[in-house]
This record gives C-alpha cells, sequence and structure tokens, in this order.
C-alpha cells in the first residue's frame, strides 16, 4: 500500500466554529486521509488566550498565541478569527508561502477579497471561503462549478439566521421587534451586539460574494445598498399576512437591462415581502436559504442550517477537502471567476414591487386620485384593497388602503410615494415595502 504523504493544518481561532473543525481532524482523520489521499495533520491552534474555556475539548499541546510562526510552516492554512486584522494579514502571509487558505471571513472577503485573490494567483495556491455566506449550505462551489456553463439572472437570498429568526418569530407569534430580537439572544442566535445583523450589514457582505460569484464581476460593499429590520413592526408584519405575505430580510442580486440595451447588477439587501406559496416564504427560524433563476437551469433552491459550529465546520472541511486534493493530483488553482465587468447599479435602478399601506380620508374620489396619480408617474396597481374603520376617539372615518404595484424601477416607485404623501386626503403612509415574487 502506498504511504500517503501529510499535509501540515494550521487553524487559525477555536471559537465555535474552529473548535468543531479541530475536532473532525482530529476524529476524522482515517475517513480525511482517504477521501483527500494525504493525511491531515493539525499542527497547531492560534488563539489569543491559551486559557479560554472551550466547548470542545482539544489537546492542550496544540494550542499557540504564535500565529504567524504557525502559518509559515503550513501546507494550509483555515482562517476562523474573524474581522479584519490580523487575518488580513495572516492570510497573505499564508498565501505568500505557498499555503492554500480556507476561510470563512465575509466580511474581509467582501471588502478585500480582490487583494487576496491576486495573492493567490501570484502563488498559485487556492482561496476558498464556502462558509462565508450560507454556513452548511454549499452554495459557492455549485455557483462557480455546477451553473458555470449557465447564465444565472438573479440570486435571492435569506443569507442571515439571526434576522430570519426575528422576522419569523414576529410573524408566528405576533412579538414586537425587541421582544423577538431578546428571544434570539436568549437561544444563542444573535449577539449582545446585534447591529451587524439587524441593520444588515452582515447579508450584504454575503451578497456581494454571491453577485461577485453569480456575475464574475468584483462587488465591493458600498456596491451593496443596504436596509436593516430594526425598523419593521408588529404592525407591518400583521398588515403583511392579512394580505397573503411574509416578511423576510432578501440579499438579492440581479442583472438588469434598460431600455437602451445597457445592462448592470443591482445588489441590495433589505426587508421584502414575498408571497406566502414562494419557497423562501417557508425558511423558518434560523435557517438560510438561496433561490436561483439561471436561464437554462430554470429555479433552484439551496436550503439548509446557516450558523452553528458544527453544519458551518461542514462547509470549512469541504473546502478543505477539496484544497488537499488540488495539492495531491495538481492542476490549476484559481477560484474567482471575475472575467468580465458588469456596472453595478444604485438602487434607483432596482426593479421590484411596492407594498404600500395609507390610511386616508373616506370620501368619495380619495381611489381615483390616488391611482391617477400612480398612472402619472408610470406605475401600474396591481392590488388594490380598502377596509373601512373608526377611531374609538373620533366619529369620523377613515379608510386602509393597502396597494401592490407591479414592478417597476426603485426610482420611480420612491417618486411616486413621495408623491402620494403630499395628497391632502392622505393621513398617514403606514408602511412601504419591496415587494419580491409578484
Amino acid at each position: 500500500m502506498t504511504e500517503l504523504r501529510t499535509l501540515k493544518v494550521a487553524l487559525l481561532g477555536c471559537g465555535n466554529v474552529g473548535a468543531q473543525v479541530a475536532r473532525i481532524l482530529l476524529e476524522d482523520a482515517e475517513a480525511l486521509a482517504s477521501r483527500t489521499g494525504a493525511r491531515l495533520e493539525l499542527t497547531g491552534i492560534a488563539v489569543r488566550n491559551l486559557d479560554t474555556k472551550r466547548d470542545v475539548e482539544l489537546p492542550q499541546e496544540l494550542f499557540t498565541t504564535d500565529a504567524e510562526s504557525l502559518v509559515k510552516d503550513a501546507d494550509l492554512v483555515v482562517e476562523l478569527m474573524g474581522g479584519i486584522e490580523p487575518a488580513r494579514s495572516l492570510i497573505l502571509s499564508a498565501l505568500r508561502s505557498g499555503a492554500c487558505v480556507v476561510t470563512g471571513n465575509k466580511a474581509l472577503i467582501a471588502q478585500d477579497g480582490a487583494t487576496l485573490h491576486e495573492e493567490a494567483d501570484r502563488a498559485g495556491v487556492q482561496l476558498s471561503y464556502e462558509a462565508a455566506v450560507a454556513g452548511a449550505i454549499p452554495i459557492l462551489r455549485p455557483i462557480r462549478d455546477s451553473l458555470s456553463g449557465d447564465r444565472i439572472t438573479r440570486v435571492l437570498g435569506i443569507v442571515n439566521g439571526t434576522t430570519n429568526f426575528i422576522l419569523d418569530q414576529m410573524d408566528s407569534t405576533g412579538a414586537q421587534f425587541a421582544d423577538a430580537l431578546a428571544e434570539a439572544q436568549r437561544l444563542g442566535y444573535a449577539e449582545a451586539d446585534p447591529t451587524a445583523d439587524v441593520e444588515g450589514h452582515d447579508a450584504a457582505s454575503k451578497a456581494a460574494i454571491l453577485a461577485a460569484l453569480s456575475f464574475h464581476t468584483r462587488f465591493a460593499l458600498d456596491d451593496v445598498y443596504c436596509e436593516g429590520i430594526s425598523s419593521v413592526s408588529a404592525a407591518d408584519i400583521a398588515a403583511a399576512k392579512d394580505a397573503g405575505f411574509v416578511i423576510k430580510l432578501l440579499a438579492i442580486a440581479e442583472k438588469l437591462t434598460d431600455e437602451q440595451g445597457a445592462t448592470g447588477v443591482s445588489v441590495r439587501v433589505h426587508p421584502t415581502l414575498l408571497p406566502r406559496d414562494h419557497p423562501l416564504a417557508a425558511v423558518r427560524g434560523a435557517f438560510n436559504a438561496v433561490f436561483i433563476e439561471a436561464e437554462n437551469a430554470g429555479e433552484l433552491m439551496f436550503y439548509g442550517q446557516g450558523a452553528g459550529g458544527t453544519p458551518t465546520a461542514s462547509a470549512v472541511l469541504g473546502d478543505l477537502v477539496s484544497a488537499a486534493r488540488r495539492i495531491v493530483l495538481g492542476g490549476p488553482a484559481g477560484t474567482e471567476t471575475t472575467t468580465g465587468h458588469v456596472a453595478a447599479l444604485p438602487i434607483d435602478a432596482a426593479v421590484t414591487s411596492y407594498y404600500i399601506g395609507l390610511d386616508v380620508a373616506d370620501q368619495p374620489g380619495v381611489l381615483a386620485r390616488i391611482a391617477q396619480l400612480f398612472a402619472e408617474h408610470g406605475v401600474s396597481i396591481e392590488i388594490m384593497r380598502q377596509t373601512i374603520h373608526r377611531a374609538e376617539d373620533s366619529s369620523v372615518e377613515s379608510a386602509e388602503l393597502r396597494i401592490v404595484t407591479h414592478r417597476a424601477t426603485e426610482a420611480a416607485l420612491a417618486a411616486t410615494v413621495e408623491a402620494v404623501k403630499r395628497l391632502d386626503v392622505i393621513n398617514t403612509v403606514t408602511s412601504v415595502l419591496r415587494v419580491e415574487g409578484v
């Protein structure tokens, strides 16, 4: 029997995911060797504090605070520290020393992926980050490899488990945002400081990565329009539910062509209404899902756990085995396919529908005036529902209007809403939310 070569693996970070990666490397060493064609030897785990208590029991001799020395002696480096620095410097050092790198660092890839890819190309090594977008869900490799012979036209993703859990709680129990967030924190789905999740920043980093792979163009974080869920109220959830919708925080990347034939890609993150029969509407709790539309493959959906130590470790190990196989067998190492350049479009160019809730005076001609205003702005109304109600402390009746528009540019829709607000028959605009899937 041929003796297998040994590849040295350096692990940077030992949080929830890192600890599970280390456990799997140690416990499943024989199985991984048979799949890889080489033994994956975990040579060390770089941490900030050697005394930190960890949920997974690992050999103490593996731990070190000297990440730089660990990286220089490795064939494969797994970066799970998070943050920009020192992760960026350590990854660059690993690539320059000829090591393949696996990372789950979505913020770093979204912010400075171009530099890292260029360094990997110069060194002829592999840079992989499947775990950076949707936890356990294999989504980047299918986009990069399985769909490489197709043209992706649109990607819709629930890529943040914290916000999906919060919105699902609000939808299923009627809870207010603050109460649903507190429950997410109690269960460990949300951090003590949940800003990156609830304000959409985490999803925006993932949207930039998905867009880059789907449309073969590098997109910066500044190219992603970002709006979180902190302003979504229980009333918004209830109104959406009554109209047959569910609210999800979606990461969206889609190719658009204007009337002159010019193309561009809209990349955005925002709360979105989906019909309750849309596949993404059924994604509950802290799960993630990515829905892809392609010219030839049609509609595809990838679903699974989007966070957690063991599920995310699965994605990391998949990248690690792939990189190790490439070292053993040889062959090209490039993992980026930015062969073209498509312009990133501003939010005004995005094409979507709107759900608009209005409290209006209950008098003749109101519906006609509102419909005319929409027509003047080139926005077609698909659904208009009216409910009469009277406030408890008033004898004056008013009407609640719920309008769903056909798809139109964001600029036209926004201008329409601003014009509606100025009508003297409008008491308040109760909600304005984007709609997909209608």
